[in-house]
């Protein structure tokens, strides 16, 4: 009978770890690996911002260099460009109709 108390201990154990394991794998995993990717992307974002200030201040450089005139036309051509970009962008939204309510 004493052996029988054992195996009911080490299984009532095994049953229990396997129940804790399984509760953490449903909850902290799925948060750690929430905050891992918000951390990440949020760090992506900051280095995509820097880079982009960074290349920008290279590009009014450089046509700066190139363009044996004054910066005003450094800036026309690189708010042309920036403009047409953006009226691209717009024709190619989603037009949804409106609901009338």
């Amino acid at each position: 009978m004493a052996g029988d108390e054992g195996d009911w201990a080490k299984e009532t154990a095994g049953k229990l770890e396997e129940l804790v394991e399984k509760v953490r794998s449903q909850t902290t995993d799925r948060l750690v690996s929430i905050a891992r990717i918000l951390v990440f992307g949020l760090l992506a974002a900051i280095m995509g911002l820097m880079a982009a200030v960074l290349g920008m201040a290279a590009a009014v450089h450089f046509l700066d260099d190139m363009i044996p005139q004054e910066v005003w036309l450094t800036y026309l051509i690189l708010g042309a460009i920036f403009t047409g970009v953006g009226l691209f962008l717009w024709s190619k939204k989603d037009h949804r109709p409106t609901e009338a309510h």
